[in-house]
């Protein structure tokens, strides 16, 4: 089998994640697609998936079994030749292996390989266990097929899974460190193991839980950086009074006013009102909208968590021994989470931005003009306004819901789709778009309170202090914006 230079080598074997079909979540799920954790599969959870495929194989030799005995798609009505039923399998992989454009990076393919294999464990696919072993194989050893980035509209990555199935069988190269790398034994492909692989969002929930992931570290960061501005204001801490918030009680702005008291180090009942009776929108509505994100997550990896939990092949054998023709596959609650998940996030960065134009106004800090050190005609931050609102661009074209789409496919069959997949290719734009509007508010508040005749004691300026340079003369500041950019994850766990 030959194979292409791209990924690391194998995954160190002392950490591991135990896939099981039922208890994967979604800090498991990315270290494995970071290539930090290897795959554990209880052997109780592998004779699941073989008792599964045994009773699999006669539910099928009884009657029709859509992808088995008949055809996909339009040609669901038209039945297999018990002759064919092998060929038939294998054309299902080589047909439906039409995926086109880029080739994912190592992280997604190896996302959903941790995806498919635990859902597979699930034991409602009827699957051959080898492939449960085939798929966790390369994980550990560092491998991953070539999946092209189009092909899935939120209905079964089908292109995707079709590409890894002809991989697995030795159709198709696998991407590996090195030539001499070792790589997984080929498969046997078995009637039936076709459609069983290919029912699953498992790209679309892959790439999700990797957004997921990487937004909730800057979500948390997030806290401190709103912080480090509202003292760089001198701003009122009435507006995350926990009396305040007890009035509505929703779960996420609480715990934005409540991490922005900790963080400061604000009493637990704040009667002092700063500078000003009101401040502007971006301190006093902070709770309220970057809560409404902080749930927005929380809905997310609820569903991905779900998701990658169980089985939603269709057909699905279900735990009383019957099979069922469903659509489960549609991954219309994954989608809309994501499109809710990006459009909150619009929200707070859009915030972040209005805090970072209320830090350079004289009127509202006390200090030269955005934040100049120099003579009177000094720049100062002035330009980290672009940069800040160039990101929150990319922010608001992510924004637009990728579930609004429509199609109509397969002779009008399937005449509706979710568009999982692109909501999650939003949700990763997104992701790499917010944390340069974040560093921009960092740089500047750093600066402002700098610049102030009183600095506070607490652990998040001390550390963004510390990281940041001190310069204050007009000067390219891409190197402050990257160092703020980097230092995001610590702040998030202080």
């Amino acid at each position: 089998m030959d194979s292409i230079t791209e990924t690391p080598g194998q995954v160190p074997s002392h950490s591991g994640v135990v896939l099981d079909g039922n208890g994967l979540g979604l800090t498991g799920l990315v270290r494995l697609a970071d290539a930090v954790a290897a795959p554990v599969v209880p052997p109780e959870a592998l004779d699941r998936v073989r008792r599964a495929h045994e009773t699999a194989g006669r539910l099928a030799a009884q009657g029709r079994w859509y992808g088995r005995g008949t055809g996909v798609g339009a040609h669901r009505s038209v039945s297999v030749d018990p002759s064919d039923t092998a060929e038939h399998t294998l054309r299902l992989l080589r047909s439906h292996a039409g995926g086109a454009g880029p080739v994912l990076p190592a992280r997604q393919a190896r996302a959903l390989l941790a995806v498919r294999a635990n859902q597979l464990l699930a034991a409602g696919s009827g699957i051959h266990p080898s492939f449960v072993t085939g798929l966790t194989e390369a994980l550990r050893l560092g491998v991953h097929p070539a999946i092209n980035e189009y092909g899935g509209v939120g209905t079964g990555d089908l292109t995707a899974l079709a590409q890894t199935g002809l991989t697995l069988i030795g159709e198709r190269p696998w991407l590996t460190a090195s030539p001499d790398a070792e790589l997984p034994a080929p498969l046997v492909l078995r009637p039936g193991d076709s459609l069983a692989l290919l029912s699953s969002n498992a790209l679309a929930l892959g790439r999700a839980a990797l957004a997921c992931h990487d937004l909730d570290v800057l979500l948390r960061a997030t806290h401190a950086v709103a912080a480090l501005s509202l003292a760089a204001v001198s701003g009122s801490p009435e507006a995350y009074a926990p009396e305040v918030h007890a009035l509505r009680p929703y779960p996420g702005p609480a715990r934005a006013a409540a991490e922005v008291r900790r963080l400061l180090a604000i009493p637990g009942h704040p009667r002092t009102t700063g500078r000003r009776i009101q401040d502007p929108y971006g301190f006093r509505v902070f709770p309220q909208v970057h809560g409404a994100a902080l749930e927005s997550a929380d809905r997310l990896r609820h569903i991905i968590e779900t998701e990658i939990n169980c089985p939603t092949e269709n057909p699905v054998l279900a735990p009383d021994g019957n099979v069922h023709h469903h659509g489960g596959f549609f991954a219309a609650p994954l989608a809309l989470a994501l499109d809710g998940l990006d459009l909150a996030l619009l929200q707070t960065a859009q915030l972040s931005a209005a805090r970072l134009q209320a830090l350079t106004r004289a009127d509202l800090t006390g200090l030269p003009a955005f934040l100049a050190a120099g003579p009177a005609s000094s720049s100062g931050t002035m330009i980290l306004e672009y940069t800040a609102n160039s990101a929150l661009a990319e922010l608001r074209s992510s924004a637009a819901p990728a579930s609004a789409g429509h199609t109509v496919l397969s002779h009008g069959l399937e005449e509706a789709a979710s568009f999982a997949g692109q909501a999650a290719k939003q949700a990763a734009r997104a992701a790499a778009a917010y944390p340069v509007v974040l560093a921009c508010e960092l740089v500047t508040a750093v600066r402002a309170l700098r610049l102030a005749s009183v600095q506070p004691t607490v652990p998040a300026f001390r550390v963004a202090a510390a990281a940041l340079p001190e310069d204050m003369a007009d000067r390219a500041l891409t190197g402050d914006v990257t160092a703020a950019m980097e230092l995001l994850p610590t702040l998030a766990d202080l």
